[in-house]
């Protein structure tokens, strides 16, 4: 059976996004069919997949209980097909596919239902689109490890989980392609690893290793954690007194996050799509 495809990316974070608006076409997304469209090799290639599907089939097919207000549902898997709460990169090429598809109205706020409730999309004049990711959850430290080496960690949750630690340069924390150490009662589901390094006053750069895909070249729910952790490092308080904003640079482009005073994390970033088509895989 062939059905279309397209391909996308927010800062080199890339995705396959398969329309699915009645629920009909793809049914249980099975995780070898995400993998093999994920393969760079063999598929595809993406560091994750994307169903394109109305709020009222992801309901019937009990993908997700409640949708809120949203017209529409990102069902996110990671490459290697398992599910994930939330993606924030992933969710921007999703609103700029259902914009130039006709499928909402770009000029007002748009809702978007994801598995760690609703996202509003807000698309601006320059091309980037802000996501508001909802409030952090600052869980406390932790430990991660790369080989024979730790770091301390800050665990902060952003609808999934981040450890996020601080090193001198990026090179210090190792190639990243093997999963890093973590304690698994501290984290049960896999956690997300950011490695962050100061590049000036309210600039950081990341590496980032995402829990079911590896090293990837950005992460977006990566980058609002990695904000809240060095901006609590700064000095800043939980929640803070006035809006205060991060430049995040990952390996694909540059990321600003906006901790708002009333607790709110709010993602910008460009959206692209480059590619699209139809594939039997």
């Amino acid at each position: 059976m062939s059905y279309p495809f397209l391909l996308g990316h927010g800062t080199e974070n890339d995705f396959v996004l398969l329309p699915d608006h009645d629920g009909t076409r793809h049914g249980a997304l099975s995780p070898t069919r995400v993998a093999a469209l994920c393969d760079r090799r063999a598929g595809i290639g993406a560091d994750g997949v994307m169903r394109v599907i109305r709020a009222e089939a992801a309901r019937a097919l009990g993908l997700v209980a409640d949708t809120g207000d949203a017209a529409w549902f990102m069902d996110y898997r990671n490459s290697d097909g398992s599910v994930s709460e939330m993606c924030g990169n992933g969710v921007r090429v999703f609103g700029r596919h259902l914009a130039e598809a006709g499928l909402i109205d770009p000029t007002a706020p748009v809702e978007v239902a994801t598995r760690d409730g609703a996202k509003v999309l807000t698309f601006e004049a320059d091309g980037a689109i802000t996501v508001d990711m909802g409030s952090p959850v600052v869980l406390g430290d932790s430990v991660v490890t790369v080989g024979h080496r730790g770091w301390s960690a800050r665990h902060v949750d952003m609808g999934n989980p981040h450890a996020v630690a601080f090193v001198d340069s990026l090179d210090d924390a190792g190639p990243l392609l093997e999963a890093p150490g973590h304690d698994d009662a501290v984290y049960p589901h896999g956690v997300n690893v950011e490695f962050v390094a100061d590049r000036g006053e309210r600039h950081v750069a990341m590496r980032v290793h995402e829990r079911g895909s590896g090293e990837t070249r950005s992460c977006g729910t990566g980058a609002c954690a990695v904000m809240v952790a060095a901006a609590l490092r700064d000095g800043v308080v939980d929640p803070p007194a006035a809006d205060v904003t991060y430049r995040v640079d990952v390996p694909g482009g540059t990321l600003w996050v906006t901790w708002t005073a009333d607790d709110r994390t709010l993602l910008r970033g460009p959206a692209v799509l480059v590619a699209e088509g139809t594939t039997d895989l």
